[in-house]
């Protein structure tokens, strides 16, 4: 039988094997490992029945029947270094299964159904997140084709490598699209806390990411006295620490600094630069928004304090996304049908689906992932709930019309 939990199981180990290096789980955008995860997921679709293209941009998309406007289930194939199996593949995996249930037992969709696995979700490679889902909605921006990665390799000749064409990426349309459902790990630990297998999403919080570069003077680390120094590290340590307070000062707020570098990259030389890289969420933009300003200010002050420089550049600003009622209640239907209590949860992480609902009506499903554990080797979800996503989202495939 196919469809089934555990054949999603084996099938997320098998992808799950696929990586840029030997021991551990990294697969970004535009390399060899992504495309040959690709082309597993290519030949299961091909398997089920479906018509398989690939964009420009990578991403694998699935289709079953005619030619109006779809309904599209599915997620993204990237990952973060060293990962877990199951963010992202779960939702293109259950996708699939879904799409083998009903040919199996000769269910013809009255809605055309699109499978996608996204190519870049998590922004790994070049620091700009959703690059997959962009050119999918016909949203890429041209501007992007120029971002190097940490090579000196742009979007666009990562793209070209790739047997791609950037220019087609930009030139893609935006589909009409019927809606969008996306199954997901929660990568938090309400539904293990409740004892519930399944969430559903009512909203997914803004992003705002930054850039500080902050420039004090290198110097040799014995010999400059310590009155005499503008030490970037020092500085930029003060700073994460303005940012912590921050994000603990509101309800709901989030603010991290995720990466640090600095330069030189020598323990006996006072650091002259060093970049951090900022990340602020909240559910609500105003909030989220004072948030910024706050930390940008605290950042400026302490720079001045210090005698250093502070550059700041805004990477990207994503606004909340409250995702469709519509949706929403037929997967609450469906979550009923199973003899489950219906419990909705905002989403601190970002996901394809922010991008999907500037097209079409979007939802997601949230599965039960054991310590609320994600971007992690120790990613794990339990085959029973699994099969209760599964069964939720069946019924809301057969249902949609």
């Amino acid at each position: 039988m196919s469809g089934t939990a555990a054949e999603l199981l084996a099938r997320a180990a098998e992808l799950g094997a696929v990586s840029e290096e030997p021991r551990r789980l990294v697969r970004r955008f535009a390399t060899p490992a992504l495309a040959r995860a690709g082309g597993l997921v290519a030949g299961w679709m091909e398997a089920a029945g479906m018509t398989v293209r690939r964009d420009a941009l990578g991403n694998v998309v699935g289709r079953v029947g005619g030619e109006a406007a779809p309904l599209v289930l599915g997620s993204h194939i990237d990952t973060v270094p060293d990962a877990g199996r199951y963010d992202g593949p779960l939702g293109v995996l259950a996708a699939l299964a879904v799409v083998e249930r009903l040919r199996d037992d000769g269910t013809r969709p009255t809605v055309p159904l699109e499978v996608v696995a996204f190519a870049d979700e998590e922004g790994t490679r070049f620091g700009t997140s959703y690059l997959g889902s962009a050119a999918y909605a016909g949203g890429f921006d041209r501007a992007w084709l120029d971002l190097p990665d940490a090579d000196g390799i742009t979007i666009a000749a990562a793209i070209r490598d790739a047997g791609g064409d950037p220019e087609q990426a930009v030139a893609a349309p935006a589909p009409e699209l019927a809606g969008y459902v996306e199954v997901h790990i929660e990568q938090g630990p309400v539904l293990e806390r409740e004892g519930l297998p399944v969430g559903i999403v009512s909203a997914i919080a803004g992003q705002s990411r930054v850039r500080v570069a902050v420039t004090g003077e290198a110097g040799h680390a014995g010999t400059l006295p310590m009155d005499g120094r503008r030490d970037a590290l020092a500085a930029a340590a003060e700073m994460v620490l303005a940012v912590e307070r921050v994000g603990r000062g509101q309800e709901g707020l989030v603010a991290t600094v995720g990466a640090l570098s600095l330069s030189p990259n020598v323990g006996n030389v006072v650091p002259g630069e060093v970049r951090m890289l900022l990340d602020v969420r909240h559910a609500e933009d105003p909030t989220r928004a004072r948030a910024v300003d706050e930390i940008r200010a605290q950042v400026e002050q302490i720079a001045a304090a210090r005698e250093v420089d502070a550059e700041w550049a805004t990477r990207y600003d994503i606004a909340a996304v409250e995702l469709d009622p519509r949706l929403r209640e037929l997967l609450a239907d469906a979550v009923r049908a199973e003899g489950l209590p219906v419990r909705e949860l905002v989403s601190g992480a970002g996901h394809d689906a922010v991008v999907l609902s500037r097209l079409c009506p979007a939802a997601m499903l949230f599965v039960r992932c054991a310590g609320g554990i994600s971007h992690d080797p120790r990613e794990s979800v339990s085959e029973a709930d699994v099969g209760v996503a599964l069964d939720v989202l069946e019924r809301v495939v057969r249902r949609f019309a």
